[in-house]
Order: C-alpha cells, then sequence, then structure tokens
C-alpha cells in the first residue's frame, strides 16, 4: 500500500514536497515514481527513481525543477518541487513497479496540488 502526501495550494514560483510511504511490504528492491492527472487530461508520467536511488528519470516537463529521492530504510519515495507552475496543478501520484517492467502494479490515493497564477 502506498500513502502520498504533501499537496497543497501554492503560488506560482512556490515550492512543495511530496511524500510516499510504503506499508505492509518493503518496496526498496523496486522501481518507485510519480504520475499526475490534470482535469480533463490523460494520466502522465513526472518521474521514477531505481532501487539504488543514484537513477532518476523525469519528464521533459519538470526536468530541472523536480527531484525525486528516496529513503529505502523508511520505505519512502519523495518528490521536491521547486518553481511550481499553474501547469503543474494536478492529482499526484505515486506508484511502483514490482513485477513488469514499465508496468506500475503499485498506486498511491493521490494528493492534491493546486498552483495559482
Amino acid at each position: 500500500q502506498l500513502q502520498a502526501c504533501g499537496g497543497g495550494l501554492v503560488q506560482a514560483g512556490g515550492s512543495l514536497r511530496l511524500s510516499c510511504a510504503a506499508s505492509g511490504r518493503s518496496f526498496s528492491n523496486y522501481v518507485m515514481g510519480w504520475f499526475r492527472q490534470a482535469p480533463g487530461k490523460d494520466r502522465e508520467f513526472v518521474a521514477t527513481i531505481r532501487p539504488s536511488g543514484t537513477t532518476t528519470y523525469y519528464a521533459d516537463s519538470v526536468k530541472g525543477r523536480f527531484t525525486i529521492s528516496r529513503d529505502n530504510a523508511k520505505n519512502t519515495v519523495y518528490l521536491a518541487m521547486n518553481n511550481l507552475k499553474p501547469e503543474d496543478t494536478a492529482l499526484y501520484y505515486c506508484v511502483a513497479e514490482t513485477g513488469v517492467p514499465g508496468q506500475y502494479d503499485y498506486w498511491g490515493q493521490g494528493t492534491q496540488v493546486t498552483v495559482s497564477s
């Protein structure tokens, strides 16, 4: 089970840090990441991080502004978001890939991020 938190309302240019705590099993050996979905839009990839924490991938739209990290001892993944833009407004989901590569079989409940202009 994945539990995301840390969303909220922030002005453009502001920052937020999302957290996703895993429970029920260890996710330290699996790729974890974040997706988001804005109203009326398809769900989109945001970032992923490999188990070691040394390899990360980002969507072009967030590269240079967002940073994904993880603490395997705490079974938690984070998403630090800086210089937020109104177009970052979305429901953010944390995910884990425990089976087929590229298929995320664990999804958190989502945390809302709203960026005002």
